[in-house]
């Protein structure tokens, strides 16, 4: 039994004692407060994460737990970490958290171990997992970027140079999204990969970004953008050097913006994610944890190609991710 389901425990029996003796006549368990559960998300307003946190409510409701969803401005460590401190100190009894960085992220969870808290993973990780959490749920992100390369063929490319534009180093999703598209490239002969960057998060350094690389290559064929941030950018720099409908751009994610850009044309296909599916079996990883039973240490879900051919199916907008719950 975990130290949450112990302090419970002794909750509810020494409530139940207390109003029995008033006279109350409640059942004994009657008292007894659901789990709490804190959920930290990635960045707040973000497609992918409201998605997560609906799933996380939904399994929360059904198995009557409580949650509470918190979360940082921008995808940013130095802004993640003070929340999570918040809540270890509110002491849940578990935390579902997207790390915000594989390094900057790791002591401040193994302080959450150490304070008894039940910890896992959804979506990002850190450097040494098995330390911090008793389950981690994330996408194949490595697969996913492999898969941009199939919707580049897909849409029409058969061969020639391509690039990839990313984040920064260090996160754990758009690290494994850039290196499946780079390792699916060095793969087939067809292709040539002439690089990774990484727009910071920023649309106007991913537009720079592109317009240097299509100066230098004027050749080039398509982009993989890993986030929404980096494909508005690219499919800007490609407006700018007067290359619509000449390179590819393939984003990742599938939020009301992406598709927007979807069926402008911006981009011409999206890796989409089960965000709802990783919320609702981050909760039952966390029940398990506080009663005690054990986990599964890693569960990987899948993800979908959209593209305008299915965007308006009922199998495209199942995949779109949701505004609001």
């Amino acid at each position: 039994m975990s130290r949450a389901t112990v302090k419970r425990a002794v909750a509810g029996a020494l409530s139940v004692g207390l109003l029995g003796g008033l006279g109350l006549g409640i059942a004994p368990g009657a008292m007894a407060a659901g789990e709490n559960i804190t959920f930290i998300q990635g960045v707040k307003g973000d497609g992918f994460y409201i998605t997560m946190n609906c799933g996380v409510k939904a399994a929360a409701k059904k198995a009557g737990a409580k949650v509470k969803t918190v979360g940082p401005e921008k995808f940013d460590a130095t802004l993640q970490k003070p929340i999570l401190d918040a809540v270890i100190a509110s002491k849940p009894d578990a935390i579902l958290i997207a790390p915000n960085d594989v390094k900057a992220m790791q002591k401040p969870l193994e302080k959450a171990k150490k304070a008894g808290i039940e910890v896992v993973l959804v979506d990002t990780t850190v450097n040494k997992p098995r330390k911090v959490a008793v389950s981690e749920i994330s996408s194949n992100n490595y697969a996913g970027g492999a898969a941009a390369l199939r919707a580049i063929k897909n849409a029409g490319v058969s061969s020639g140079k391509v690039m990839g534009i990313g984040v920064r180093p260090g996160i754990s999703t758009t690290d494994a999204r850039d290196a499946g598209f780079k390792d699916a490239v060095a793969k087939d002969s067809n292709f040539e990969f002439i690089g990774q960057e990484y727009s910071q998060n920023e649309p106007a350094i991913a537009a720079q970004i592109t317009t240097a690389a299509i100066a230098a290559n004027p050749d080039l064929k398509a982009i993989f953008a890993s986030n929404l941030f980096s494909a508005q950018g690219a499919a800007t720099g490609i407006k700018q050097a007067g290359k619509e409908g000449e390179i590819i751009v393939i984003g990742f994610d599938a939020g009301p913006d992406q598709i927007k850009a979807l069926k402008d044309g911006t981009v011409q296909a999206l890796i989409a994610q089960k965000p709802y599916n990783i919320g609702t079996q981050g909760v039952t990883q966390a029940l398990r944890a506080i009663k005690g039973k054990k986990n599964k240490r890693k569960i990987t879900t899948g993800f979908t190609i959209i593209t305008d051919k299915n965007v308006n199916t009922n199998f495209g907008k199942k995949a779109a991710y949701r505004s609001k719950c």
